[in-house]
């Protein structure tokens, strides 16, 4: 069974939920950006939750079933259609040899994910599928004209359909401060939590860039990097925040002001450019 990629979109790239683990070798965990909307995906299609599939940057993606295939979409919500008629979010989408997904520019939201009933049948590389950016390893972005080949489907179970995780509206992220909120002003830290943050059009997978007031640092020197971890929030130089997504450095050199929660990193994954974040302390004592 085969999916013929006839246009990749904007960027489109091969995701499971990626290398963790890996940090002593200096390579990211990666994965799955949205890793909520890929489990779901994989739930709809009867899947392993890690199971690999395609994670769409802004839509545009079409793709061609060379043979009977079962597909579904989750993550951020646009049209999708096949043969140019609508098609269901959430659910799976019986596709016939010769039919074409089609995803139109999300509407709210950023990435989308695309899966096939089976998995993506990809080769591994150091234990995952995944596309790290950072670090060049996994596979390319897909081009026009790759072949994409499937496993054995399972049976996907009879769902309700998925709802849509993109956003509208300002996002709220949870976050700790520290370890280093002492290098910054009390005023820098207060602005943190109170000011709205817009994100930048230079965010990607790396990094989710936020411009808006000045963090002014107390110390003026730099410092010995340190680990970093996914939702860490680092400041440079010019005291704008950088969010850490998946493909993040395992180490960085700017300090870090705050970290956030875990569940809450996901959120990031469908963080337009123009949208407003918010942060909100919690204390993990």
């Amino acid at each position: 069974m085969t999916l013929v990629v006839e246009s990749p979109g904007l960027r489109s790239l091969v995701q499971d939920l990626g290398r963790p683990g890996m940090g002593h070798l200096g390579v990211s965990p990666s994965g799955a950006f949205d890793r909520t909307a890929l489990r779901q995906l994989n739930l709809v299609l009867g899947n392993e939750p890690g199971t690999a599939a395609i994670e769409v940057l802004g839509g545009g993606l079409v793709l061609r079933a060379a043979s009977s295939a079962l597909v579904a979409v989750t993550g951020g919500a646009g049209p999708i259609t096949v043969d140019r008629d609508p098609a269901a979010y959430g659910r799976a989408i019986p596709l016939r040899a010769g039919q074409r997904l089609a995803l139109g520019a999300p509407t709210a939201g950023l990435r989308a994910y695309v899966g096939v009933a089976g998995g993506l049948a990809i080769p591994e590389e150091l234990g995952s599928r995944s596309a790290d950016t950072l670090a060049g390893l996994g596979p390319a972005p897909l081009r026009a004209g790759d072949h994409l080949e499937v496993g054995p489907p399972g049976h996907p179970p009879d769902l309700e359909d998925i709802p849509p995780l993109g956003r509208t509206g300002e996002l709220t992220l949870e976050v700790a401060l520290g370890p280093r909120d002492d290098w910054f002003t009390m005023a820098a830290v207060r602005r943190l939590l109170e000011a709205p943050w817009q994100v930048s059009p230079a965010s990607d997978r790396v990094g989710v860039r936020l411009t808006g007031p000045v963090l002014e640092r107390t110390r003026t020197g730099e410092m010995p990097s340190e680990p970093c971890i996914r939702g860490s929030i680092q400041v440079s130089t010019d005291g704008q925040p950088i969010l850490f997504g998946p493909d993040h450095p395992v180490t960085g050199g700017y300090p870090v002001i705050a970290v956030v929660l875990d569940r809450h990193t996901d959120r990031l994954a469908q963080a337009a450019p123009g949208q407003i974040v918010r942060f909100s302390r919690i204390s993990l004592g």
